[in-house]
């Protein structure tokens, strides 16, 4: 029997959760036993070219691994598609010095697949009866223990009924609140700006709203597709918007859509777009520009935090890719921002969600003054989550959306500049070894006095791919964006160093 949609043993759970809730928060409490059981399966579609990294992808959450090992009694079974270099648990443990004792050791169990294989994690993990077991035994009390994902779906579901713990994340029944489409009703019932557009389900359609975006107002000068169910921007394509009829514009369309992703021809979006839908929307551009998020966590209770607010960064050919973000965001519009999120965030409480999730915004300024226009609601983890946690991690402490300000457990102000893809010329020639010893030959790391430096993560995407990531933190932005130009200029010089050395 179901219910809703999922399993009705899912349901239990999910409603059993919401009588322990307060002995699950996520920041320090007192004397309680708790089992956070963290599965970082990225259940998207993501394109094969990134499968070498996805081990990678999954170490971005031992930030929040240190976070959860400050309370006392709290254990963290990590599960992972490929072993973790020791040192590397060395290397975040070594950043919080009150933690690196064998007694938060001995509260941190990982549980490795060792299967590489371009597949969710929770896929892997399902295939493995005994694996499965091994997770289980290491929980100390199934009443008080938490499956936290990076996203939800219904292989998430399995494993949390097979586990016989409460997942902390959206059902997938109310998936489609984080579709393009899904995001786009929302925002209009809910009195939240956002880009003139339509919902589309063929090119026929994509020419119906250019012409309608044509005909209004403004005129655009350009308009993105966008795939229903894409994420991180590779499911956008762009299209210059030309004065010619219908039939002309739908010829032209054909010709100049562009899609994001370069290793996706034309003819293969506009069959993913047959498929699955999207919406066509007016491109916001300005001499001002930027690209805010709001991170929000709604509780069982529906209770809605807003935990931070981030400008990020994009890159690639049209500047549609996530790169990388600042914290917090620009406070010319971080205050209005996160009211907006909290529409978005009490809207989403009311249909059930739960769990973190995130709001990406686009703003410009337009006569001195900022406008904001929603773009996206994530029902999931995303580039801008593990960040944050190594915040929390590091200082302990907790962002004032209305202050649009961050302070440490000791009142003190911090910015931080963070990314999951520093790359360089060369860099795949570095092991993550190497990098580790620059880190320390070079005094790239964390000072927890003046509570101010580099968290690096991502490590082993180094030798697969010739990038890793990091999370700078300073007193200012300024100081945040040098410590992360000090970490850049110590690879490009091991990568010199190395190739200088003799055969």
């Amino acid at each position: 029997m179901s219910t809703g949609g999922v399993p009705a043993s899912y349901a239990a759970l999910q409603e059993n959760l919401r009588a322990t809730w307060p002995k699950f928060t996520f920041r320090s409490i007192g004397d309680v036993e708790r089992t956070f059981v963290v599965v970082h399966s990225v259940s998207l579609d993501l394109p094969n070219h990134l499968s070498p990294v996805f081990p990678a992808y999954e170490e971005r959450f031992l930030g929040l691994v240190l976070s959860l090992l400050r309370a006392p009694r709290s254990r963290v079974v990590y599960v992972t598609s490929q072993p973790i270099l020791p040192r590397v648990i060395d290397y975040f443990f070594g950043l919080v010095p009150e933690l690196d004792t064998p007694d938060a050791r001995e509260r941190f169990h990982i549980v490795s697949l060792v299967d590489a294989a371009n597949r969710p994690l929770a896929d892997k993990l399902l295939e493995r009866p005994g694996a499965v077991e091994r997770v289980r035994r290491l929980i100390l009390d199934p009443e008080l223990a938490l499956l936290l994902p990076f996203t939800t779906s219904e292989r998430e579901v399995e494993l949390a009924v097979r586990l016989g713990l409460p997942l902390f994340g959206a059902d997938p029944t109310l998936a489609w609140l984080g579709t393009k489409q899904g995001s786009r009703r929302l925002f209009a019932e809910e009195g939240v700006p956002h880009p003139r557009g339509r919902e589309v389900r063929d090119r026929n359609d994509v020419v119906a709203a250019i012409d309608e975006l044509r005909a209004e107002s403004v005129e655009p000068n350009e308009v993105i597709v966008k795939l229903n169910a894409s994420a991180g921007g590779l499911g956008n394509a762009l299209v210059p918007v030309a004065r010619a009829d219908g039939r002309a514009g739908l010829a032209h369309a054909r010709a100049a859509l562009e899609p994001i992703d370069e290793n996706q021809s034309a003819e293969e979006y506009w069959d993913a777009l047959e498929r699955e839908g999207g919406i066509v929307e007016e491109r916001i551009q300005g001499d001002r520009f930027g690209s805010p998020s709001v991170q929000l966590q709604i509780s069982p209770a529906g209770q809605v935090e807003i935990l931070s607010t981030h400008d990020q960064v994009l890159g690639g050919q049209h500047r549609q890719k996530y790169f990388g973000c600042h914290f917090p965001a620009d406070p010319d519009y971080a205050a209005p921002l996160a009211v907006e999120g909290l529409k978005v965030g009490r809207r989403l409480a009311r249909e059930g969600v739960l769990g973190r999730c995130a709001v990406d915004f686009a703003a410009k300024s337009a006569d001195g003054r900022w406008q904001l226009y929603a773009l996206e609601i994530n029902l999931r983890c995303g580039g801008t989550t593990h960040p944050f946690f190594t915040l929390q991690a590091l200082t302990d402490g907790r962002y004032d959306p209305l202050a649009a300000e961050y302070r440490t457990g000791n009142g003190e102000l911090k910015h931080y500049v963070a990314t999951d893809h520093l790359a360089g010329e060369r860099y795949a020639t570095l092991t993550p070894d190497d990098l580790l010893d620059v880190a320390e030959r070079r005094t790239i790391g964390w000072d927890g006095e003046s509570e101010t430096g580099i968290a690096l993560h991502m490590v082993s995407a180094l030798a697969a791919a010739g990038w890793i990531g990091l999370t700078a933190i300073g007193d200012t932005l300024e100081q945040a964006r040098a410590l992360y130009a000090d970490v850049n200029a110590a690879l490009d010089d091991a990568v010199q160093a190395a190739s200088a050395a003799p055969a």
